[in-house]
Formats: C-alpha cells, structure tokens, sequence
C-alpha cells in the first residue's frame, strides 16, 4: 500500500512531516536499526582487537567495509532486516542475521561470523543504540533548536531594553519594567535549562544477560572483560562509540540518565509554555502587532482577525511533549526484577516526544519573527496608570519618617482612577526636601523602571 503523509495517524508524519526531517533520520525506526547496526560492528571489531588467538585482527578492507554498511545503510537495508524479523520475531536477532548475510561474499569475515553478537544480549544493543540516538538528536537537531530561540530573544531583549512597559502581577497594574527585561528574564532561564540537557551524561552498558558478563566469562574466564566492554562504550567512533560506561545494571540500563534527559527537556517546555503565554497576552493588549501574509486567513468568518496561531500552536506541542516525557522519566528506570519488557514499547516514542517539542520550538522561532511591538499602545497603557507610582512616593516617604506612608497612598489610590495631576498634588503637598519632591514630580510610569534596562542589555 501507497503512503501518503494525509493517510498518517500521528500529525508528526503526517501534517507536520516536513518539518521533522533532521529529526526522522536519528529517532525512527530506520535510526534505530542503523545505530544497532553500528554497535554489533563496534563490538565486533574491537573483539577482533581483542587479542584471543581465535578472532585475529580484521584487515584494513574488512573494517572499511564494515563502516560503509553503518554509513551506507539504507531503507533497503531497513526492510531487508523487517523481512528477516517476520521469521525471526526477535528485532535485535534480525539484525544480527542480517548483518552476517553481508559477509557472504567475504571469506574474511564469514569465517569470524559467529563472533556478531557475541556474549551479548539485545539489551546490550538496544540500550547504546537508544543512547546514541539521544545523543545525535540532542547535539543535532534539538540544542541547536534552542540555540536559534536563544538567539533571537537575546536580539530582542537588547532590541527593547529601554521601552518601558506597565507590569501586570496578579492581572493588575504594577511596578513598571521594560519590555527587553522581561524577554531577558526568559533568556536567563532558557540558558539554564539548556545547561542542564546538555550537561546530561548519555550513558552506555555491554555486560550481558543480568550485568555480569557470565557468557564472556564463560568463553574466556582470564579476561578483563569490564575493561573490555567500558573500552568498547567509551572510545570514541569509530573504534567505540562515544558513551559514559554504566558498571553496574540488571538486563538494561537502569535508564535514570533518560529520566534526567528527559525531565531537563520537559523543564526547558515548562519555560517555553510560561513563555507563550505571556507574547500571547502581550498581542491581546497590543502591545506587539503581528506581521501581515498575504493570502493569509486568521477567521473563517472575521475578517479582521490576525491570532497569535504560532504562540497557541507552541503551547500546544510542548504540552503533548511533556506528557510524553514525564511519562518516559518516570516509567523507564521501572524494571520488574532483571528485567520486564515495558520499556521496550515506551522507548520506541522518544522521537514523538521530541518531535512535538522540536515542532513548538519552530513554531516559537516563526511567532516571534512575525512580532512587531506596539510602542504607542504601550506608552498609552503606561499614560492611564499613574497609580503604579504609589510605590515610589510611598518609599521615599518612609525614608524621610513621614507618619503611614503606606496607608495614606493606600486611601489615596486605592479603587479611584489616578491621572498625572492626581498625583503630582499629592507629591506636592508631601514635607521633604525639594530636591526629592521634584525628582517625584519629574517620575512617569515610563521612566520608573529601575534597572530593567540596564539588566536586560546586560544579557
């Protein structure tokens, strides 16, 4: 049957297929096979480097050949594999077979096939297999995604670090900041959270069946084979692959730096939902326009409508995103006794919970390219909120000991419209020095903005 992306049933490849493409070729299932592929050839060339007299060192040709079939692996290879899995029922057994069905022309290698999985369990593959998939899809695709939303909040945060903005705690008027400081507060903490998925250790075992290498040991009682497996993990590629060796486990991995991977991740939407929320109120006040595409259609019956679709479309993919992922962090370091195969089903949508998340990073990135700010309806929101310098006056009140500073602004302000004129009387009637009763009488809500600019360029 023909495939066709409307025929999907998971929008990731379906509507939203094309925006997924440096994602697809790490977290599917063709990237799966591939890196199970690279591990099985990992583990076997470093066994022929091993030193037994049984498995002599590969050739140069021989090892070429081996990288190409994990370089080169293609859709073909991908279905050839499923075909032998319909035989097999065992998708890691599937792998093997077929990796030793590419050394039929090869004397070579055909005559050391029987060390292809050799002491292994498919855990053995299957967990460094998901870890580099994590990795690649990390480094790749998902920090440099955030980067690029880090960049262009940083630009903006310095961009309007000196237009002030009236604040809103609780929904009411409050102290005033500037709009590149509450960007910068993002920016801030964006950063940490990236720290944090990037700081993660991907994590790697090769220690057979429950953890302790009793087939190797088996084979060659005398050897080292912790030292072995940890070389075999921890060097680099090719001759390794590049993980942090995990000494001590059951079947599997106990899967905890996932639930550290993905609880960082989750954290970092967390953020970026706060986030959409906010632009989102700011274009309902209008405090940003949005920029205008032809053709476009914001209502199906308004015409006037321009909605803030990419915020709304963000918020609603990083909260798909974190359902996943909150469910993978908690249920994955879960394993009855040596080993069940709950993760098994689970680990197989990692990419989905990326993928909603790359999707909301996109979709972030596209908004907020379309913001225009407003600065004329800001400076009138700021004109109509005069009461918000209740707390300045009322602080340098305190500071020159006139009698309830507080409770004076409280009765005066409180539930009554204030304008200007309004408050420079108050000002004006105040005893304290002249030279501070004019800097009360010069302040705006626009120019009681404290540090915020200085902050938000600081960034």
């Amino acid at each position: 049957m023909n495939f066709f992306p409307i025929d999907a049933i998971s929008p990731l490849d379906g509507r939203y297929a094309n925006k997924l493409s440096d994602l697809r070729p790490l977290m599917s299932e063709l990237g799966y096979m591939q890196r199970r592929v690279q591990v099985e050839i990992a583990w076997f060339v470093a066994l022929s480097d091993a030193g037994f007299q049984e498995f002599k060192p590969l050739s140069t040709g021989a090892r070429k050949y081996l990288l190409g079939l994990v370089k080169n692996f293609s859709v073909a290879d991908g279905q050839a594999i499923k075909e032998i899995e319909k035989t097999t029922n065992h998708d890691v057994k599937a792998v093997e077979y077929w990796l030793k069905s590419k050394f039929e022309a090869r004397p070579e290698l055909l005559a050391a096939a029987e060390f292809v999985h050799f002491a292994c369990t498919s855990e053995d593959i299957n967990n460094t297999s998901h870890a580099l998939q994590l990795r690649a899809a990390r480094g790749i695709v998902l920090l440099p995604q955030l980067d690029r939303l880090l960049l262009m909040l940083r630009d903006m945060a310095h961009a309007y670090a000196d237009v002030p903005m009236l604040s809103r705690t609780h929904g009411q008027t409050a102290s005033p900041t500037t709009v590149g400081k509450e960007i910068a507060n993002v920016v801030v903490r964006l950063q940490a959270a990236c720290e944090r998925i990037a700081s993660v250790q991907i994590m790697g075992k090769m220690n057979g069946a429950v953890g302790n290498y009793n087939a190797h040991l088996s084979a060659w009682p005398d050897f080292d084979w912790e030292g072995f497996a940890r070389r075999v993990v921890e060097e680099p590629e090719p001759r390794g692959l590049g993980l942090v060796f995990q000494p001590y486990s059951i079947q599997i991995e106990p899967h905890d730096y996932m639930a550290e991977l993905f609880d960082a991740v989750a954290r970092t939407n967390t953020i970026l939902i706060d986030w959409s929320r906010d632009v989102w109120g700011y274009v309902s006040l209008g405090y940003f326009k949005q920029k205008l595409r032809a053709g476009e259609v914001g209502s199906s019956t308004m015409p006037h409508k321009v909605n803030p679709i990419d915020f709304e479309n963000a918020e609603g993919n990083l909260g798909l995103s974190n359902a996943l992922l909150r469910h993978l962090s908690e249920k994955l370091p879960i394993s009855r006794w040596q080993r069940d195969l709950t993760d098994s089903t689970v680990l197989r949508n990692m990419g989905v919970a990326l993928g909603y998340a790359l999707l909301a990073y996109q979709s972030l990135q596209t908004g907020l390219g379309k913001l225009e700010i407003n600065t004329a309806a800001i400076a009138a929101d700021l004109d109509n909120s005069w009461e918000v310098l209740a707390e300045p006056i009322q602080t340098v009140m305190r500071r020159y000991g006139l009698p309830q500073p507080y409770e004076q602004l409280k009765n005066f302000t409180r539930g009554a419209a204030m304008t200007r004129e309004l408050m420079q009387g108050f000002i004006s009637g105040l005893e304290i020095p002249q030279e501070e009763k004019q800097r009360l009488l010069a302040m705006t809500p626009g120019s009681y903005t404290g540090k915020a600019a200085e902050l938000a360029r600081r960034i």
